[in-house]
This record gives C-alpha cells, structure tokens and sequence, in this order.
C-alpha cells in the first residue's frame, strides 16, 4: 500500500462525515466506457459528434436518430457495481460516508446498495411520459423501437439531463450542502471538466481532499492524489 493510500484510509478509518464526488471513471472497471479517454465515446466515429446527438435540440429535432443512439450507447443494464461503489455502500451502511454526488446515470451505485445518492445528470432507470407524466422503466425504452410512446401518445423520455439542459435545483441544493458539510472530500474518476457539476467541489471547506483518478487533474493544488484506477484503490482500503 503505498504511502498516499495509507494516508487516505486514514481519513476514511477516522471520519463520519465522508462525501464522495465522482464520474465516468467509477464506471469504467464495470464496463462502461466513458466520454473523454483515447477510446471513450468522444473519440468514436458516429454521423454526428455524441455531444451533438446528447443535446436537447437534436432529441427534439431527431428523436429516433437520438434513440437509436441512446439505446446503442448509453445503456448498459447488465453492468455490475465495481469495487469503488461497493466500498463506498460499506462506507455508508458504516456511518462514515454521508452521500454520493454522481455525474453518472447508470445506476449502479444504488445497485451497490448505496441509499443517499445525487445523481446530477439523472439516471436512464427513471422515464416519464412528456405529456401525462406516466412512469416507465429502463426496459420499456430498451425494447421500443424508433421513438418510444406511452399508452397516451406522448414520448418517453429518459430522466437525464441532456446538454442544453438545467440541472435539477434540489438536487444541486443537496449536494452543495453536503459537500460544505464534509469532513473528507473524496474525488474519484472524474476530468471535472463538465460544469456546472465540476464546480461543485469548490463548496468544500475542510482540508481533507483526495483526488483518486486514473491521471492528475490540473487545478488539484494541494489535494491527496492517486493515479490509479479507483476500483483498485477502494479494494485496498
């Protein structure tokens, strides 16, 4: 264990009021790929960019390209939780880890078994009906084909935040709060490129902040940091 990682489990080993703040990478040991690496969905060839296709005007202006897409790439529902979402559920049924703020929509922290979760982009397991409101689950978008339809005619649409979109204000509300609130502050997989998400972390007011993140992220100052693939590093905790 090197001496980084000894320092980390310290903190967790002496703190009650852990938040954990992470992104794609927490999902990539499960199988997900993410957006930004050599070989993540950024840098795959499609008719038009993903940030193109995952924005609010190309759902609206082409629904079924938008969905075949969706479907192809954005769900996985076979994926399972990884060593990082299972520690931090132990973290929590332990009384050390206060809430999850995650940039993913995946669902598999709470697969994990984790309870407070922020999910700030939403989760495809959560799709209401634009006209009447109706819930669906994942499945029924899964096996549609073309433009999903509830029984009423309105589109289905997935419960996450497009580009072009506002975060949920509750949501933000509850994270910033929990994240002014913690003793330790925990980043893991995650650029912090994608704002306004990324700038959540500077709500932080205590001097315990660990970085955990396949390469080093520019801006981290003084935080605790660990290039290493953050499944690796939990199941070393």
């Amino acid at each position: 264990m090197t001496e980084a990682v000894k320092q980390l489990k310290d903190w967790i080993d002496h703190s009650a009021n852990i938040v954990f703040f992470g992104g794609a990478g927490v999902s990539t040991e499960s199988g997900i790929p993410d957006f930004r690496s050599t070989d993540g969905l950024y840098h795959q060839q499609y008719d038009y960019p993903p940030e193109t296709i995952l924005s609010h005007s190309f759902y609206e202006d082409q629904p079924e390209e938008f969905f075949r897409f969706y479907r192809d790439k954005m769900l996985h529902l076979d994926a399972q939780p990884n060593a990082a979402h299972q520690k931090l559920a132990e973290l929590e049924a332990a009384g050390r880890l206060r809430a999850v703020v995650t940039q993913n929509i995946d669902g598999l922290h709470q697969k994990a078994g984790s309870k407070n979760v922020l999910e700030l982009h939403g989760s495809v397991l959560r799709n209401h009906c634009v006209r009447c409101g109706a819930f669906y689950g994942v499945e029924v978008v899964r096996d549609s084909a073309g433009v999903p339809r509830c029984t009423c005619g309105g589109v289905i649409k997935p419960d996450v935040v497009l580009y072009e979109e506002g975060l949920d204000q509750d949501v933000i509300a509850r994270a910033v709060a929990a994240i002014r609130r913690a003793d330790v502050l925990i980043i893991g997989g995650t650029s912090l490129t994608v704002y306004p998400a990324a700038g959540l972390v500077q709500y932080y007011r205590g001097n315990k902040l660990a970085v955990v993140n396949k390469t080093a992220l520019a801006g981290a100052g003084d935080a605790l940091t660990i290039c290493e693939p953050i499944g690796e590093v939990m199941d070393r905790l």
